[in-house]
């Protein structure tokens, strides 16, 4: 499942930010939102970026190997 950030104003005109709900896709994530905040006007949404875990190798080497086919990569103050 993805992670989706949501930023909303309540139905009494808080706003609330940072806040994460699961879904299989934005609109069931917006469902489940709404669920909870009955009326609320959402102000943002985006999907969050799952976080690798460091013990995770094929996730690792398929970060390395990602960050080794940007063209405009490398690291910065070497050349």
């Amino acid at each position: 499942m993805k992670k989706f950030g949501f930023s909303i104003r309540t139905r009494g005109g808080s706003t609330v930010d940072g806040l994460v709900i699961h879904g299989r896709d934005a609109q069931e994530a917006e469902k489940k939102l709404r669920q909870v905040y009955h009326h609320c006007t959402v102000l943002a949404m985006r999907e969050v970026a799952e976080q690798v875990d460091a013990n995770d190798v094929e996730g690792v080497i398929s970060l390395i190997a990602a960050e080794g086919s940007d063209p405009g990569g490398g690291s910065p103050g070497k050349g």
